[in-house]
């Protein structure tokens, strides 16, 4: 893992820098969150820290799973890790946060999953279960920072908070340009708990990182964030997940492809979206070719030079697609989100089809998002 921009210092991971914490969870009670991201080097953290003689006593897995192979929405039960025989709780099952009982023997809770920078990417609702719980319970949480992929890049409409929504839980841009770690500072420091709780945490900094740097993951953080390519479009395509088109779920390149079967008389590049267990059971057009465009070659150098969100390909699509009473019809789509929801505010799904211009649209998420961005400075750790 070494920056494109400075290959003399690699960067180095919280995780990686186990001098700096192992020294700390030595003879206490651990629980880690955790999933198929949480690596040093090859090896996963748990195996990592059992073999270094630390006391795991349990682990909490978030949306995917622990290990990682459950599709996007669906329910995550209880379990036992067949490699460790740890007891796995579920956060995206019954419950979204540790209770009392989970951690009645817990000392400090690890928290190390490698997020994406998105205001609807669920991780950051994670971390904030978590502070919350070891708030109640006078438990320590130890961050092990990763960097942010997408964190040169802070854009977007700030969240209304009317729209709050398990896709939505702050009134931040779409595109935060923070780590975990930053954003458990802010979690605090902008009382984000409720009944004003103050969670004690602990931060191992990323070694060698700052925000503008490239980062390319060594793991896929989730099913259908399966290259680069797709976590690097992630901010600006997951909007389609609003609309009535297919962006890429039920084939192995979600978010760099967007399309229709409606459109086979405007595109002439299709692709046919099949059930993939794991990544998409059920996605939109099943087994029917769609007509669109292919993002897979886009120069996200492009992107990292405009330092915005690409609104082009959704003004674009919904210009040419032909029965636009459909393009924005949750129902009609069978889509888990409404662009509502997923925009942050109400205003974005009316300028698109108004034909606002992209400045226009951008002007209107001010004053707010510049009002963010000033607020983000008092918990950057990566100056």
């Amino acid at each position: 893992m070494v920056s494109a921009q400075n290959p003399i210092s690699p960067i180095k991971t919280g995780a990686e820098q186990t001098e700096k914490y192992i020294p700390f969870l030595k003879g206490k009670n651990v629980a880690i969150l955790a999933n198929q991201t949480s690596v040093i080097g090859q090896v996963h953290l748990v195996d990592s820290l059992l073999s270094r003689g630390i006391n795991i006593k349990k682990v909490f897995g978030p949306e995917h799973g622990f290990r990682g192979n459950t599709s996007a929405g669906i329910s995550v039960t209880d379990e036992k890790d067949p490699i460790t025989g740890i007891d796995i709780i579920s956060l995206y099952g019954n419950k979204r946060k540790p209770s009392k009982s989970d951690l009645l023997d817990i000392d400090v809770v690890i928290f190390d999953i490698q997020d994406v920078g998105c205001r609807f990417y669920t991780y950051i609702n994670v971390l904030r279960d978590i502070m919350e719980a070891c708030a109640e319970n006078d438990v320590e949480v130890l961050i092990l920072d990763r960097p942010n992929p997408n964190g040169y890049l802070v854009d977007g409409p700030v969240l209304d908070m009317r729209l709050k929504s398990g896709i939505g839980q702050f009134p931040i841009p779409i595109s935060h340009g923070m780590t975990i770690g930053e954003f458990a500072q802010m979690i605090n420091g902008e009382q984000w708990l409720p009944n004003n709780l103050q969670c004690k945490i602990k931060i191992i900094p990323v070694r060698n990182y700052h925000h503008d740097m490239e980062y390319i993951l060594p793991v896929n953080p989730s099913p259908n964030l399966n290259t680069q390519q797709s976590v690097m479009l992630y901010p600006s395509t997951c909007l389609f997940e609003g609309t009535y088109l297919n962006h890429g779920r039920g084939t192995y390149f979600p978010f760099t492809v967007i399309g229709s079967p409606e459109l086979v008389n405007v595109f002439s590049f299709s692709y046919t979206p099949k059930r993939i267990k794991g990544m998409s059971e059920e996605p939109l057009f099943k087994n029917e070719k769609c007509y669109g465009i292919d993002l897979r070659k886009y120069d996200i150098q492009e992107m990292r030079k405009s330092k915005r969100l690409n609104l082009s390909w959704l003004i674009e699509m919904y210009a040419v697609f032909p029965e636009k009473d459909k393009f924005f019809d949750r129902k009609q789509s069978n889509q888990m989100n409404s662009i509502d929801l997923l925009a942050g505010v109400y205003a974005f799904k009316e300028q698109i089809k108004n034909g606002t211009s992209i400045q226009q649209i951008q002007e209107s998420w001010e004053p707010q998002l510049s009002e963010y961005k000033i607020m983000r400075t008092k918990y950057l750790i990566y100056k």
